[in-house]
């Protein structure tokens, strides 16, 4: 394959990362009016916001070894034609339930597009360097659509109804599937095995109520339901590795849990999201709530934080020519550590300075560190479990997104609502709900006379701040270990920064 098509075929696989990234933070923009349209109750608002997530994570693993055995490239191709169909289905739902099962067939889509795409870089770019520089790419669009996605929902919300967030990814998918027509291989694990069913469907039934019970969790605290559903869950998927261990052709071959170099990473992931989600869970909060800014503003004050991402992720195939990948991650996540103990100092007032900074900071050292080990847990693999490696990969992050929002998350509200003391002229039972969420309290405090109003929503944003700094705190202290675990656990590793590529994979063209 010649340069060319290399850099072009790259292009066509960042196209389904930046679309999705765009999703994850443009649809918390679209549910107030969905809201007002569709009419959903509590229970549907939920499944249509979580449903997505939770078909993705109980599908990836599932998924990537599909696309090893169908061939990569036609896994793309038809999670791209499904998603494309599902966005527009989404956009002009006319109830809940078509938005439900709009959103489900999405998730489906989803799953088959993240560990295709990272799969198929390995064929395209079988020369390590030149694989660092496009997986750096490939992360940076992931980083790039998180950070364009709320500019973009406060623009086409703007303009448009609720619909046009999910219409605007039809036409990239048709793009798309042009594209890997056009410009990618195919490839496949030449000698795939026979399929194991059972596998597949423990895959899927014991992921789901684990991802479930962390959502709930997150939202409504502990319950007898959270618990059950959590040692469901376990249990099935104690009974997948068992599986696992005992077939000649493994749905997921655990062998590669043996490399160091690939567990530090997969663990560098689930810790990383885990941290960041937590954060993002409460900084755009933060923003709107706290310091009273629209959704498009907050969108514009957090580009420093993407933008350092994005640099981080490119400089780090610079950076892989000199240092280890114990130094890179370490340095970076030491870097970010860094940044989230800067984000405590914001205070009630939002210093802009401090925002920056801690922004400026944790951009840049998840970006690097990031950038290289996704490289490493797909060169780790043999290249016929390329995708098989690349699902580890995703549902890795899935996980640790999961656990951020509930576990984080669940601390931080808890921290706010033992904060928010009593407030004269606020009668009981409004500061016992108001104490489920700032949300809540502004609710709450327009009903109120104009001073007791700004005393309570002091106090309250007061109370936020306390919440949201132990939660800044935590991640940090997760960050640092991040940074000592890959410092120290890849101390004696004699492998090179990225492993190299065993001989090409026989490609089906």
């Amino acid at each position: 394959m010649s340069p060319l098509r290399r850099w072009s075929a790259l292009a066509v696989l960042a196209l389904p990362v930046l679309l999705i990234s765009v999703d994850m933070t443009v649809l918390g923009f679209a549910v107030p009016a969905l809201s007002a349209d569709l009419g959903p109750t509590s229970t549907e608002l939920l499944w249509i916001v979580d449903i997505y997530s939770f078909l993705l994570a109980g599908l990836l693993v599932l998924m990537g070894n599909l696309g090893d055995r169908i061939g990569r490239r036609r896994l793309l191709i038809a999670g791209a034609i499904a998603f494309g169909l599902a966005s527009a289905l989404a956009a002009f739902a006319t109830s809940p339930g078509m938005l439900i099962a709009a959103r489900a067939l999405l998730g489906l889509g989803g799953a088959t597009l993240m560990p295709s795409t990272l799969a198929l870089l390995r064929s395209v770019f079988p020369d390590d360097r030149e694989r660092r520089t496009a997986i750096a790419i490939w992360a940076a669009a992931f980083s790039g659509g998180a950070a364009v996605g709320p500019i973009i929902g406060g623009i086409l919300l703007e303009h448009f109804w609720w619909g046009s967030v999910f219409l605007v990814n039809a036409p990239v998918m048709v793009l798309l599937v042009v594209g890997a027509l056009v410009l990618l291989p195919e490839s496949r694990n030449p000698r795939p095995g026979p399929f194991d069913v059972l596998s597949g469907l423990l895959s899927i039934a014991g992921v789901l109520p684990v991802v479930y019970a962390l959502k709930s969790v997150a939202k409504d605290g502990p319950s007898a339901t959270v618990a059950v559903s959590l040692a469901v869950g376990i249990a099935l998927l104690w009974t997948f590795v068992r599986r696992q261990r005992t077939l000649a052709e493994p749905l997921l071959d655990l062998r590669l849990f043996s490399n160091r170099v690939f567990t530090v990473a997969v663990s560098t992931n689930l810790l990383t999201v885990f941290a960041l989600l937590g954060v993002m869970f409460y900084l755009p909060q933060y923003l709107i709530l706290v310091l009273g800014m629209s959704p498009l503003v907050a969108g514009l004050w957090m580009l420093p934080l993407a933008g350092a991402t994005v640099v981080g992720s490119l400089a780090a195939p610079s950076l892989a020519r000199v240092l280890h990948l114990r130094w890179i991650i370490g340095g970076g996540m030491t870097l970010a550590a860094a940044g989230l103990a800067v984000g405590t100092m914001l205070g009630i007032d939002g210093d802009r300075i401090v925002l920056i900074t801690a922004g400026l900071l944790i951009g840049a050292g998840v970006g690097a560190a990031e950038a290289l080990t996704n490289d490493a847990i797909l060169t780790a693999a043999p290249p016929e479990r390329a995708g098989a490696a690349a699902s580890v990969s995703e549902t890795a992050y899935e996980f640790g997104a999961a656990m951020g929002t509930a576990v984080l998350g669940s601390v931080g509200l808890s921290v706010y609502a033992a904060n928010l003391g009593e407030v004269d002229g606020v009668p009981g039972q409004a500061l016992s709900a108001a104490r489920e969420s700032l949300g809540s309290a502004g609710e709450i405090a327009a009903q109120l006379p104009p001073d007791t109003a700004a005393a309570f929503l002091a106090e309250a944003a007061e109370a936020f701040v306390a919440g949201m700094d132990v939660v800044l705190v935590v991640a940090a202290l997760v960050a640092a270990y991040v940074a000592v675990q890959a410092v120290v656990l890849l101390r004696r590793s004699q492998e090179p920064l990225v492993p190299s590529a065993p001989a090409p994979e026989p490609v089906a063209r």
